[in-house]
């Protein structure tokens, strides 16, 4: 099975109020789940990685079987970091980092795509709707 992921974090003073959002859809663009969730106070790159943890969290209590995943970001940084491309120098950001691939290699195939803010409008409007309950 194949999903497709957006991603986003918001941080409102970086550090600051944070949140993430996400959406899960089939290949063919059908919207399985999305959320949004206020996660206290973060930076944005913590705010882009928990994004994708939660993601991952989400998949694994939901699909048992191998899927292949493309993800979706508009975090550059996330996006080439967890490719491997850059490497990781802040110690928040390696937790997360070891945590997100010990789920990724349990999840299956698994693809991290950067996209321009203006294609991720949903996971940007669902973490900032998150922020927006709480301020």
């Amino acid at each position: 099975m194949k999903l497709i992921i957006y991603t986003d974090g918001a941080s409102r003073g970086n550090p600051g109020p944070a949140s993430y959002g996400f959406t899960v859809s089939d290949e063919k663009g059908n919207l399985i789940y999305e959320e949004g969730r206020y996660i206290g106070v973060a930076t944005n790159n913590v705010a882009e990685y928990t994004a994708v943890l939660e993601v991952f969290k989400y998949l694994k209590k939901k699909f048992p079987q191998r899927l292949e995943i493309e993800f979706f970001a508009d975090s550059r940084l996330v996006v080439e970091q967890l490719s491997g491309r850059f490497k990781i120098k802040n110690p928040n950001l390696k937790i997360l980092f070891e945590q997100i691939k010990i789920l990724e290699m349990e999840t299956g195939e698994v693809f991290y795509r950067h996209i321009p803010r203006s294609r991720n409008f949903k996971a940007d409007k669902l973490a900032n709707e998150a922020l927006d309950r709480i301020y």
